[in-house]
């Protein structure tokens, strides 16, 4: 009979490794960065916090409280500067950080000067636009941050992205889907009406064409340049494809119901990201 100092090592051994499995075990991931090269990263929204995936390896990057309103305690979108650093929105503190590095302090760039910080780009220049869907509008902020200034009013902002002219286009919730923000503050209709069910996030190609995600119909849509959509891959292994991003030519998608993060490629060949 095994001893009972022994048993109660196995058994804190299994709780340990039980433990250690589950902490690498996406939650609820939202929103996901990433370069060409390089980690892809995740916010997870029931972590909470945001998540490292490199050669078929997660970790965490950063792991916040479940206190409110403390840091990415509801996190809800990331990003990646232009110096690679990441950044994140935060809604229970109503701010965007920046990461200097894996397990630094996350360091508040407009001192809780957004409502809900849906999804963040960044501009040539390093200044930040951040889309608050609490106070319907876009913020543009400083790249050393600061206190935020009005960049354009849209209503029910969510997903954004920047073309190569560095026109921001906005998934909105509002009559018309899709728009497309000038440099200079002039929105247009790139989609009119409603032909997603509930659209979340797009990313725009070098042509002019757009992929927008659309978790109630399990899919991503195309955008082609003239407007027209169509549903470009649907189904499963899609639950709800909420956050997308590039990654080289492969298209990134966060799916908090499947509890993982998929690719596809241009030939819409759908991987599972983290089953190698």
């Amino acid at each position: 009979m095994m001893p009972f100092l022994s048993r109660c090592c196995l058994i804190l051994t299994f709780l340990s490794t039980t433990q250690i499995i589950q902490a690498a075990e996406m939650l609820y991931p939202l929103s996901v960065a990433a370069a060409d090269k390089g980690p892809v990263y995740v916010a997870d929204r029931k972590l909470p916090g945001i998540w490292s995936v490199e050669n078929d390896k997660t970790t965490s990057y950063f792991t916040g409280s479940k206190v409110f309103r403390t840091p990415l305690n509801a996190v809800r979108c990331i990003a990646l500067d232009n110096d690679g650093r990441v950044l994140a929105g935060d809604s229970s503190t109503r701010d965007v950080y920046r990461f200097e590095k894996a397990g630094a302090k996350p360091q508040p760039l407009t001192n809780g000067g957004i409502g809900i910080p849906m999804d963040v780009v960044v501009l040539k220049n390093g200044d930040l636009l951040v889309s608050d869907l609490e106070l319907h509008q876009i913020w543009k902020v400083p790249a050393a941050g600061g206190k935020p200034t009005l960049f354009v009013k849209v209503e029910a902002p969510r997903g954004l992205a920047l073309d190569q002219a560095e026109n921001l286009w906005v998934v909105s919730g509002t009559a018309d889907q899709l728009l497309k923000v000038s440099p200079d503050g002039k929105v247009s209709v790139v989609v009119k009406g409603r032909p997603f069910n509930f659209p979340h996030d797009v990313v725009v190609f070098d042509d002019g064409s757009a992929i927008v995600s659309d978790g109630y119909e399990k899919a991503l849509w195309k955008v082609s340049t003239d407007g027209t959509t169509a549903k470009w891959v649907s189904g499963e292994p899609f639950k709800n494809p909420v956050g997308i991003t590039r990654q080289g030519q492969n298209i990134l998608v966060s799916d908090p119901h499947a509890k993982t993060v998929f690719s596809v490629d241009p030939e819409k060949n759908v991987s599972d990201l983290l089953k190698p």
